[in-house]
């Protein structure tokens, strides 16, 4: 071989080896909270599961960057930011519409995959559910759409007379909505509604101290991504006044709350991995529909029950989808 084609033949493969050793590094997965580590293995653990069933695995076929607000909003954008910077393959945000926003917001080219947001058109996130558009996809769930349907669980639960606390975050954009909801389902039902509005810790005790001097029979705790990383907080209130109280997610009966009535955030962060895994496959997030949660669970916690001297209606435990005792 000549001295000069043996050198060209240098030069190409200097050009190509970095690709090669680039195509063997995985993925990087950025995955955007809203609120705290601790409070996210149900949504984590349904995230890594629709991968794994998509036929990628955490720290084999790709690698995840953690990125988590503390409930506080205003650092979403620069956590976002930061992960464009990383950079990253893909974007899965966790913890509603906030979170989805705000990687919106730090890019237009990386895909975005949500798991738990209610209404992403109304929202801005995506065009239409069956073309989204732009690089914005994922799972939306039914949350402050379910509150009506609560409260009259609830009613249920607490018969004995006497009004209802209603817990809401007033930060949350479609609050209004929220409670003109919940007020016509109390007006159906009959039952009187206190308001409380809390979007911090001191403020959940001031509202439920503020419940105590209105003498309130049970807790509504209305959806809400802050509520749901305040779950110990609002189990361990509930369990001081004796009052029954349900929230949107199972895993507020798990922890020691009557009951939860609402989709199952584990599968709709299953169904957002698996979103995110055909992406990284070579698939579109604008030419994926968006796909909606339709299975919801009531969840009873009989112990709790048992330790606030209530019985539940049989017709009740009968339409549980699962009753821990």
């Amino acid at each position: 071989m000549r001295r000069r084609d043996f050198i060209s033949l240098l030069g190409g493969a200097a050009a190509i080896w970095p690709h090669a050793v680039h195509a063997q590094q995985p993925p990087v997965i950025g995955a955007l909270f809203l609120g705290r580590s601790e409070g996210a293995a149900a949504q984590t653990a349904g995230f890594h599961l629709g991968l794994r069933q998509a036929g990628f695995e955490v720290g084999k076929s790709l690698r995840m960057e953690y990125r988590y607000a503390d409930n506080q909003a205003d650092r979403l954008l620069a956590l976002a930011t930061e992960l464009v910077k990383t950079p990253v393959a893909l974007i899965v945000v966790f913890g509603g519409p906030a979170p989805a926003l705000a990687a919106k917001a730090a890019t237009t080219t990386i895909p975005i995959v949500f798991g738990s947001v209610p209404d992403p058109v109304r929202g801005g996130l995506v065009a239409s559910i069956n073309r989204p558009g732009g690089n914005v996809t994922g799972v939306s769930t039914l949350t402050l759409e379910l509150d009506p349907k609560r409260l009259e669980l609830l009613h249920e639960l607490a018969p004995a007379r006497g009004p209802l606390g209603v817990l809401l975050n007033p930060t949350r954009p479609d609050t209004q909505i929220q409670s003109d909801g919940i007020k016509t389902a109390a007006q159906s039902i009959g039952r009187e509604l206190v308001l409380g509005h809390a979007s911090t810790v001191a403020q959940i005790d001031a509202a439920f101290a503020m419940f105590k001097e209105r003498s309130v029979a049970g807790v509504l705790i209305g959806a809400d991504p802050y509520f749901t990383n305040q779950i110990p907080q609002l189990v361990a209130l509930s369990s001081r006044y004796g009052w029954p109280a349900i929230q949107q997610w199972r895993e507020f009966a798990e922890a020691g709350g009557l009951a939860g009535y609402g989709p199952n955030q584990t599968d709709a962060y299953r169904q957002a991995g698996i979103f995110a895994a055909r992406i990284l496959k070579g698939e579109k997030p604008a030419d994926l529909p968006v796909q909606q949660v339709a299975k919801f669970e009531f969840v009873i916690n009989l112990r709790t029950a048992k330790a606030l001297g209530l019985t539940v209606p049989l017709p009740l435990l009968g339409r549980a989808d699962e009753v821990i005792e």
